[in-house]
């Protein structure tokens, strides 16, 4: 709604200056209109149209400052604004003597044309400089700033801030993630997922209820340990329903938005967003089984097929295995065979050993027997 009020801004003001500017075209361009009525409304609708044009590319050029700005440092930013600064206090101080010199008539506009092409070319040089050496005058700045300069020289990259999904709260491994310091950056918050968690706190179903309350708790103990890191966001979002809402809060800040629902995390990669799906880390977490490794598995239930037992790795990954019906609650040696990869997870696939190793020990009773 702002983008479309600065634009009409922009239409209004270039219509204005086209019909107050109006006097300012050449008689003879001002002849080929009937009466000065109709010069005044084309100049106002050209104005207009150019106005809109630039309206359009400053918005792009603010939004592409906008995004740049939030992933660099600020360290980086006011040696830059450093730069910029004494560029142009270089390029006025050379100006100063050519703008006293009295020049004829003819040539007047060599002044205004100078200052403009100094500003730019010190300007721009400064920022150069700055952006080249700035290291060195982060160091100068703050010698202890070693993160600053690893960033300066391309070896680090900012972290970006991360925008928690009410699910991601909900499920609860993402407080051990930041304990463990395994995610990075500003840990925002926005204020509609505590509203929904309040909701779900307060609904008369059972299950949603405990879900509610189990987020609300966990985002307590993530504000005890996390303290000024953990920042919840206030901003309104037009939307339909939270997850619109976190698409358009993780577009503005630029940051990555964590969840643990797939069909949101797609949303947001189509949209070409950041976007880091809890259940995915977890699953590229687990430790990988290879066809023909054997493990020691116990059997715990009856599989789909007749002849199928199931059983569990310790990471919680299924594992079906052929002909281990009959052994339920037995500890087999299993060979895996292959795995099959969802989106839901991970699923192994073995049989039994033909010929388990027998024990020693028990070979020494029998044949003392």
């Amino acid at each position: 709604m702002l983008e479309i009020l600065i634009l009409i801004l922009f239409c209004v003001a270039g219509g204005a200056s086209g019909w107050i500017g109006v006097n300012l075209f050449p008689p003879n361009i001002l002849e080929k209109f009937e009466s000065p009525n109709e010069a005044k409304i084309f100049a106002t609708v050209v104005s207009s149209f150019i106005a809109l044009l630039i309206g359009v590319f400053f918005q792009q050029l603010r939004k592409k400052l906008t995004q740049q700005n939030r992933t660099t440092p600020t360290d980086l930013l006011v040696s830059r604004s450093v730069g910029l600064i004494l560029g142009l206090l270089v390029a006025n101080l050379v100006l100063a003597p050519i703008l006293l010199i009295p020049l004829p008539k003819e040539i007047f506009l060599a002044k205004p044309i100078s200052a403009v092409i100094s500003n730019v070319f010190f300007g721009l040089l400064g920022y150069n400089l700055a952006e080249i050496h700035g290291r060195t005058f982060l160091r100068l700045l703050n010698p202890n700033s070693t993160e600053a300069l690893l960033v300066a020289e391309g070896v680090l990259t900012p972290a970006c801030a991360k925008i928690l999904d009410t699910s991601v709260i909900i499920d609860g491994r993402i407080k051990d993630l930041l304990i463990f310091g395994l995610i990075e950056g500003k840990i925002i918050v926005a204020e509609t997922v505590i509203e929904e968690l309040q909701k779900l706190a307060d609904s008369s179903n059972n299950d949603k209820r405990a879900k509610g309350r189990r987020g609300l708790k966990i985002l307590t103990a993530l504000r005890e340990s996390l303290k000024k890191r953990l920042v919840i966001n206030s901003t309104k979002y037009q939307g339909p329903g939270t997850d619109e809402k976190l698409l358009k809060l993780t577009a503005d800040t630029g940051g990555m938005l964590i969840t643990a629902d797939y069909n949101l995390a797609q949303v947001g990669q189509v949209k070409e967003l950041k976007v880091l799906n809890l259940s995915e880390l977890v699953i590229a977490l687990r430790p990988e089984v290879q066809p023909g490794e054997k493990l020691l598995l116990k059997i715990v239930r009856e599989g789909k097929e007749n002849s199928q037992g199931v059983g569990y790795l310790d990471d919680g990954t299924m594992v079906v295995v052929e002909g281990a019906k009959n052994s339920l609650g037995q500890r087999l040696d299993v060979i895996i065979t292959g795995a099959l990869q969802t989106s839901t997870g991970r699923m192994v696939f073995g049989k039994l050993e033909k010929n388990p190793p027998t024990n020693k020990s028990d070979n020494k009773n029998v044949s003392s027997n």
